[in-house]
């Protein structure tokens, strides 16, 4: 019997992270042979970022009918839990250990938890890695990645990309690339897998697409962008190529879905004002780019465009059962990204068979191919992103296509590559 531990966030959590290690232990917890266990964060992050991270929202329970079990132990602003982390997973004599990467601030407890792993226990600790150099770029990134992720055996990529940028980041350090999962004895393992395709959420076949739509106001064909609003992800040049195409199409809608990441707390609290000014200040003292993503209100741009009667905005975390419905709705999914790494919400796409415009940004290239199961459009340039769209209301795209593009990335392919000895 393998026992596997997945650290990161547990299912009770908000965001992309969390449904990816819970997908991932699912996956593992297939074969009766594994004892699977979710170890995760209670706080990910230090208290003063000002944002609500537990879903509050959904009511279906992910790890129903499984025996995966789950202990929330680790408080980002208590460096004790790091230690008594370390000490829960060693007490579970596990095979591997399975971190999540996605943030660089989390690299001093990840860091310290798989330092002490390392030195006490026997297990693989593997590293899987959702990127290396962080999107938003502060000066202490390097120096807080470097400390996180160190320590592993074995590394997760997910695009050459990442891989490059983990070489980059320890020059002196020899790594072995394969695509297999086979482990080299003289040198660091780096798995280049995908981001697999989620099956957390499955389309409804009883669904009535037309009456949603209908109840939504939305017109014959509808663009899709769903997920966390941040500024990286680019809607604002979506909503703004969305506009030139109104310009020449009167049968299009684009449905928002998601909600503004730095507005979820009460922003007239006493306690939210004292966390938004501390973080403000730690945002200029420390990001490469100083304007600060706090104020980032891409939605506005929606009445000042007049596309009142063609955005549909739903500016609000959607729960999972109600996820299919706003996908099954949707003809394409947006992702006119400013910079990427291999994306959840990319991934969801694929598994409702929807085609991706996005632009060639970071991995995108790599699983988009142009005109067979999306279109790509130059980063930044507005008329590019209208003319995908465009492009894609005449020359429609099958689902069959991205079946095709996506059949090898699933979770069974990906937990097989990790298992490999």
């Amino acid at each position: 019997m393998a026992k596997i531990v997945c650290f990161g966030p547990g299912p009770r959590f908000k965001g992309g992270i969390s449904n990816y290690n819970t997908s991932l232990a699912k996956t593992l917890d297939k074969d009766p042979d594994n004892e699977v266990h979710i170890v995760s964060w209670t706080n990910q992050y230090p208290s003063i970022i000002p944002r609500e991270f537990v879903d509050k929202s959904s009511r279906s329970d992910f790890l129903e009918g499984t025996n995966i079990q789950v202990k929330y132990i680790t408080n980002y602003n208590n460096p004790l839990s790091w230690t008594a982390t370390a000490k829960y997973i060693k007490s579970l004599n596990p095979d591997k250990v399975i971190f999540q990467w996605a943030i660089s601030i989390q690299g001093l407890p990840m860091g310290k938890i798989a330092k002490w792993l390392k030195k006490y226990s026997d297990a693989e600790i593997i590293f899987d890695l959702h990127f290396v150099i962080q999107k938003e770029g502060s000066t202490v990134d390097e120096t807080f990645t470097k400390m996180g992720i160190k320590h592993a055996d074995t590394y997760i990529a997910h695009a050459y990309k990442t891989v490059d940028e983990l070489k980059t980041l320890y020059p002196g350090r020899d790594f072995e690339v394969n695509e297999t999962g086979e482990r080299s004895n003289s040198k660091t393992t780096v798995i280049k897998l995908f981001h697999p395709v989620y099956d957390l959420y499955q389309p409804d076949p009883d669904f009535d697409v037309d009456a949603f739509k209908k109840s939504l106001g939305l017109k014959e064909h509808v663009f899709l962008y769903f997920g966390f609003i941040r500024k990286y992800k680019g809607l604002h040049n979506a909503i703004h190529a969305f506009k030139k195409v109104t310009g020449q199409r009167d049968d299009v809608s684009f449905l928002i879905c998601g909600e503004e990441f730095w507005a979820t707390l009460d922003t007239s609290k006493l306690s939210t004002k004292i966390k938004r000014g501390i973080f403000g200040v730690a945002q200029k003292l420390l990001l490469k780019n100083k304007e600060s993503e706090q104020d980032y209100r891409p939605l506005s741009l929606v009445d000042e465009l007049g596309l009142g009667d063609s955005a549909v905005v739903k500016n609000e975390f959607i729960p999972n059962e109600d996820v299919h419905k706003y996908f099954q709705a949707a003809d394409c999914s947006i992702l006119y990204y400013l910079t990427a790494t291999p994306s959840g919400v990319e991934s969801l796409t694929y598994n409702f068979e929807l085609p991706i415009l996005a632009t060639r940004v970071g991995h995108f290239p790599e699983t988009i191919e142009d005109g067979f199961n999306g279109y790509l459009a130059e980063p930044e340039d507005i008329d590019s992103m209208a003319e995908q769209m465009i492009r894609f209301l005449d020359h429609p795209l099958p689902g069959e296509n991205v079946r095709e593009s996506a059949k090898e990335m699933s979770w069974d392919n990906y937990v097989k590559a990790i298992l490999h000895d």
